[in-house]
């Protein structure tokens, strides 16, 4: 082997031993490295851990706290309308109440569960602040539905029970809540108006006042003694139980129209009895004019031809 040929061989194994120290570093470097991350993480494992259990009780407490006072709420809003009833309260106001009065209520509720949870009362007045400002914002409709439903409760136009008709909807006046008015229709049907449309529409409450007046018009023909059926239609009048006899029915001649003489019929009737009576004179009077040969005309119309 000649001196060149070894010193070849001495600089590959120093070069070998070079390397063999960089990769050594390198890895001491990344175990380094690794046990470092690894710390870091259990460090932070460790404080969330430690974070945890410590507000872990007070969490469960607020929890508690919370599951009861609903329940408490509850319990809350049927004694106050208990009491309502027996101090024999307008039922109209029920359901407003219990919507407004269950709001306060959890509200006053969410309030005390932040307060437990440590939550610093500048922010729980900041985010009911803001909280309230979006909702005023996005619900805008529906708080005009809140200040009706206030309107309704202080003019009391109607109350539950009464039959009204509002914004082209007739019905029996089933509850007022804080947002809408729920009225049943006579063919079963609920509607819920919203409280904005009822106070600002026209409203006609049918069942306010114990007794109103119904008109009726007959009509008669031209050629039938028109004394004899005024004096048909108040002997129907007289027999029937639903007719109030006071203040007196009036039975008169009311217009002379193309083909018929018109009859005005105003009789007064217990609210409750009003469609009954109307549909009880409607028939009775046709079956006994037709059995004392008054007829009730159609409409004539008389042709007259010309001959040049």
């Amino acid at each position: 082997m000649t001196e060149t040929d070894t010193s070849g061989i001495a600089e590959a194994v120093s070069t070998a031993e070079t390397e063999a120290a960089g990769i050594a570093d390198a890895v001491n470097n990344a175990v380094d490295t690794a046990v470092q991350e690894t710390k870091y993480v259990t460090d932070i494992f460790t404080k969330i851990a430690d974070y945890v259990q410590g507000i872990l009780p007070t969490v469960i407490y607020a929890l508690v706290i919370f599951l009861i006072g609903t329940f408490l709420v509850k319990i809350a809003v049927k004694i106050i309308l208990k009491f309502m009833e027996k101090a024999n309260v307008d039922k109209t106001i029920y359901g407003f109440v219990r919507s407004l009065v269950s709001i306060l209520l959890y509200t006053l509720l969410i309030v005390i569960t932040l307060t437990i949870l440590k939550v610093p009362m500048t922010s729980i007045v900041a985010v009911i602040g803001a909280a309230g400002l979006a909702i005023g914002l996005a619900l805008q409709n529906s708080l005009s539905n809140v200040a009706g439903g206030f309107i309704i409760l202080l003019s009391k136009p109607f109350k539950v029970g009464d039959f009204i008709e509002t914004a082209d909807i007739s019905g029996t006046v089933e509850n007022i809540n804080i947002i809408s008015t729920t009225i049943l229709t006579p063919d079963n049907k609920t509607i819920h108006v919203p409280n904005g449309s009822v106070s600002s529409a026209r409203i006609t409450n049918y069942t306010e006042k114990n007794i109103r007046r119904l008109d009726i018009n007959f009509s008669v023909s031209y050629e039938c003694d028109y004394k004899k059926a005024k004096t048909i239609i108040m002997n129907v009048i007289d027999k029937n139980p639903l007719a109030i006899k006071d203040p007196e029915p009036f039975v008169r001649v009311g217009e002379h129209a193309d083909s018929a003489i018109i009859i005005h019929t105003r009789v007064w009737v217990n609210a409750s009895d009003y469609a009954a009576l109307n549909y009880d004179l409607l028939e009775q009077v046709k079956d006994e004019f037709d059995n004392c040969g008054i007829e009730i005309p159609y409409n004539h119309l008389d042709v007259h031809v010309l001959k040049d």
